[in-house]
Order: C-alpha cells, then sequence, then structure tokens
C-alpha cells in the first residue's frame, strides 16, 4: 500500500503537534526530593533525580549552611536553622555541592 505524499505530511504534522503535550507530561511528572543538613552533613549526601525534579534543602543546625554547586548548577544562598531553599536540577550530569562555609560538608546530585 502506498501512502502519498499529502497523507504522510498530514501524518507528521500530526506527530509534531503532540510533542508539547509530551513535554508538559515531563513537567507534571516532575518529582521533589528532600535533603536534610544535621550534623554538619547532607542527608543523603548522593541523590539520582530526573533532569527539571527539584530538591529541597533544609537546614536542621544551628550553623548556617549552603549547598553551592562546583559547576554552577545550584546554590542555595545562606540557610540558617529551620531555613529551606528548592533547587531545580535543569543540566544531566553528576552535580557535586558543598557548604561554602564549612566545605568539608561535601553532596552530589546526580540527574538523567
Amino acid at each position: 500500500m502506498t501512502v502519498s505524499r499529502r497523507k504522510s505530511l498530514k501524518l507528521m504534522l500530526m506527530g509534531l503537534a503532540g510533542l508539547p503535550l509530551l513535554a508538559a507530561a515531563r513537567k507534571a511528572e516532575a518529582a521533589t526530593h528532600t535533603v536534610t543538613i544535621q550534623g554538619f552533613a547532607f542527608n543523603p549526601a548522593s541523590l539520582n533525580v530526573a533532569v527539571g525534579d527539584t530538591v529541597t534543602f533544609t537546614n536542621q543546625d544551628g550553623a548556617p549552611h549552603t549547598a553551592t554547586a562546583g559547576n554552577g548548577a545550584f546554590d542555595t544562598g545562606r540557610l540558617n536553622k529551620g531555613k529551606s531553599a528548592t533547587v531545580t536540577i535543569g543540566a544531566a550530569g553528576t552535580h557535586a555541592y558543598i557548604c561554602k562555609f564549612h566545605p568539608s560538608m561535601k553532596g552530589t546530585i546526580t540527574a538523567a
């Protein structure tokens, strides 16, 4: 059976028309992850997420902390005790991060 050129074009355009819906569906599926800062450590210290997911960092220590990616992917800014900040992971790869105030505090977020 031969498909006409016009029919092929129509089928292709119909397929392309659905792409924004797929993107919207992916955005709707974005997950939220939580990292607790306590005892001068990130918990969990290693996290696997999908691109587009969000991560909420909450400081439960008396000292201020940050979660700052070395590659510039995110920075929570200063988080005092009881404060939280949420970042969106916008790129695939491994994002190593530290606390700017306490560089021995380290974590990684791997996004696919």
